[in-house]
Formats: C-alpha cells, structure tokens, sequence
C-alpha cells in the first residue's frame, strides 16, 4: 500500500494548502478534510470532558463526597489555572434538589492551554437541574466568543449522562450522549456545519475519580457533516475510537485507536487512529491510497 506524509499540525498548513487540496468537487475526499474532521472531533472532545467534569465537580461536592458543598478550589481542581469558574447558585453555597445549575467556564481572550496542549478561548455556558438520586441527566451547553485551536465553535449542544447498573465484572459508571448541531470556523474562514451524536462511554479509571491519569473512554456513533461548497458527508465510527488520559505524559493526542469511516456519493474513505500507542499520527486511507496524518494542536 502506497503511504504519504501530510502535516497538519498547524492552522499555517491549512491555511496554505491549494485550493484542489481544500475543497473536493463533492465525489472524492482529500486527506486536508481528513484533517478538518479530526479538529473538530478534538474539539467535540475536549469540550465533552470540560462539561462532563464540571457536571461531576458540582454532583460530587454537593452530594457530600467531597464535603457537601462546591467551592471555588474544587470547580477548577482539573482545569488548568487560567481558566475560572462561576456558578448560579454561587459556589460556597449548597444546593437543593430540583434547582436549575447555570455554571460558566472562562478561558479568558489570549488563549488557555490545556494539559494536552489544544488551546483555547472564550466562554462555555452549561445549565442542568440538580437532581442528586436521578441516574440520568440532561446537560444543555452554549458557546460565548469560543475557540479551540483558533477554530470558532459555535451553536447549542446538550448531552445526556447515565449511570449503569453494577454488574459482577463492571461497576456503576457514567454513558455521556453528546448531541451536536454546531458550526466550526476555520482561521482561512471556511465554516463547516456538524449535526449528529457521539456517545462517550468511560471503560478504566471511574473508581479512582482523583487520579485523572488511569481514564480511558470508548466513543461511538455518527454525524454528518456539511462542507463549505454543500457537499454532505456521512461519518460513522466503525471501530470505537479509544481515549486515554495517559498520553498525556507521552504524547499530546489522547485520541489512540478506533475507525471513522466517511461517506460521499458512493464513496467511501477511512480515518485510522491506530492500534493504541500514545502517538499522534492518524491514517486517512482513500482509493487504496493511505496518508499519515499529525493530528492535534
């Protein structure tokens, strides 16, 4: 099988890539739309764990694991220090059951770091009602002037988060169900639109909620995604793709293994993120043809 090299590391290469290269005439693929999809997919991401973290810092501390009420120092305890948080009702305070939860997270307006280095700016908006006995909830999220990688991300989002049943080989954990209907921007000013779910599922890690490290989480499901010349492509994920936390200390991509297979007009193209090793390399496969793609920031 004949391999090539694409960076993408950088918006730079993005923004520089010829115009055969951008935008296929909507019956082929192109490996920098290979590209596209896996930004926004890190993007889906982070913003999916930001979320879901802040729903469990709020649940965990005001449930009494954690000293029954959510603090300051508590709210930030997995975000990086130029990141705060603000809550309705205040944080400090406790919370009864039934109340509407309205939570903001700010990245400020020169760029936020995150431990896996994607960076980012602006505001997310997240509301649910505090409801301690439920095994389910719905979290709703809107974003305010924010950006991940320099890409604009916009519109509403919600997900549902459930708790299964224990089992003898499995104990209670979380399913997180992410709706998406939301646009992504690039810095050349392409706008691509993304409607669909993705469901999130931890696998390791749930009984040491204090050691971030040991999280591996299993991603499923399918979206379309609108490019900027109309062209509708198809995406499902063939094979779960497989994050995990670990990476962190080896290789900034946390996104290791799993198969998003791509729809067109009868054609059809695969994004291989590998077998599990902590690398940043994804394999865009069309026509027989394979292309290493450098994923992430």
């Amino acid at each position: 099988m004949k391999t090539r090299i694409l960076i993408v590391a950088t918006a730079f290469v993005l923004m520089t890539v010829g115009c055969s290269k951008k935008e296929s005439s909507g019956n082929s693929f192109t490996s920098d739309e290979a590209a596209v999809n896996s930004k926004i997919d890190l993007s889906n991401d982070d913003v999916s764990n930001i979320v879901d973290d802040q729903f469990t810092a709020t649940m965990d501390n005001s449930t009494g694991k954690n000293g029954g009420i959510e603090t300051a120092s508590t709210a930030v305890q997995n975000l990086p220090a130029c990141a705060t948080v603000t809550r309705l009702p205040a944080l400090g305070t406790s919370i009864t059951a039934g109340t509407l939860v309205t939570k903001t997270i700010d990245f400020g307006t020169t760029g936020c770091p995150l431990a896996n280095g994607n960076i980012l700016k602006g505001k997310i908006i997240m509301t649910f009602t505090y409801e301690p006995t439920a095994t389910s909830h719905t979290i709703n999220y809107q974003f305010i002037d924010f950006y991940h990688n320099a890409i604009k991300i916009e519109g509403n989002k919600s997900f549902t988060r459930t708790m299964t049943i224990a089992t003898a080989t499995s104990p209670s954990h979380p399913i997180v169900v992410m709706n998406m209907d939301m646009t992504a921007t690039f810095p050349d000013g392409r706008v691509f639109a993304r409607v669909g779910t993705r469901t999130r599922e931890i696998i390791a890690g749930y009984s040491t909620p204090a050691v971030l490290a040991d999280n591996v989480y299993q991603v499923t499901g399918n979206w379309t995604t609108t490019f900027p010349n109309t062209t509708v492509q198809y995406s499902t994920i063939t094979t779960p793709l497989l994050v995990k936390m670990s990476c962190i200390a080896v290789n900034k991509p946390l996104l290791v293994q799993g198969v998003i297979t791509f729809v067109r007009n009868g054609n059809t193209a695969t994004l291989d993120y590998g077998n599990g090793d902590c690398d940043n390399l994804a394999v865009f496969t069309i026509n027989g043809i394979s292309y290493n793609i450098v994923i992430g920031n």
